[in-house]
């Protein structure tokens, strides 16, 4: 098949990207690198993604973070069976069980490709995935009984909290300081505490629930 044409796709691009960067690192990906792993010449890839490799993060961001309806990161095909099933039954479940369950699939989404976190960090939630994420909370927080500026203010802190879970969690799995600071005399409490470790998904699901069960009226 042609370097040139060989059946590309959106969704082709942006998996094989995340492959990249989930085995290499953010940096390693590069148009040549991507267009070598899906044996096409790299201007191929600017069909689908004109503006480059913007414009490809913009969709690596939006394909991890869309799990509001149904299965992480999944395509387009199925994030089109997902809306037409939510348009013939709604999602019946109570309102904390449906953002326990948001919650979940989006630290798993994040952690299976925690290497394309700094991504996240840096661009606005703008795309169809972020508008259908925020309808998913700001329905389930209307429905616990909040209004207004309650609702955005929720749905505001269970974002950070799940995003700021994550990021700790991969920090705490990160390359250690080349310089370590020594647990001393000075800091009793961390002295005392030092060797507590917590189960990761307890820890997550702890403090989830401690988070939607104080956002109740």
């Amino acid at each position: 098949m042609s370097r040139n044409n060989a059946g590309l796709s959106a969704d082709r691009i942006i998996t094989e990207a995340l492959r990249i960067i989930d085995g290499q690192g953010l940096r390693r990906l590069t148009m040549r690198r991507l267009g070598d792993a899906l044996q096409v010449e790299a201007m191929a890839i600017y069909h689908h993604f004109p503006l480059g490799k913007e414009q490809l993060f913009e969709a690596i961001v939006a394909h991890v973070s869309d799990v509001s309806g149904g299965s992480p990161g999944g395509d387009g095909e199925e994030a089109a069976d997902a809306d037409e099933s939510a348009e013939e039954s709604a999602d019946e479940r109570p309102w904390d069980e449906r953002l326990r369950a948001w919650a979940l699939d989006y630290r798993r989404a994040l952690l299976s490709h925690a290497q394309a976190l700094p991504l996240f960090i840096h661009r606005r939630p703008d795309t169809e995935a972020a508008l259908r994420t925020r309808e998913l909370h700001y329905a389930a927080f209307t429905e616990a009984g909040l209004s207004g500026a309650d609702v955005v203010q929720a749905a505001a802190a269970l974002d950070s909290y799940v995003t700021g879970a994550v990021i700790h969690e991969v920090r705490a799995n990160g390359l250690p300081a080349r310089d370590p600071a020594v647990i001393d005399g000075r800091f009793p409490h961390a002295a005392a505490l030092t060797g507590v470790e917590l189960d990761p998904e307890r820890r997550f699901t702890d403090g989830l629930d401690a988070l939607l069960g104080s956002l109740r009226p």
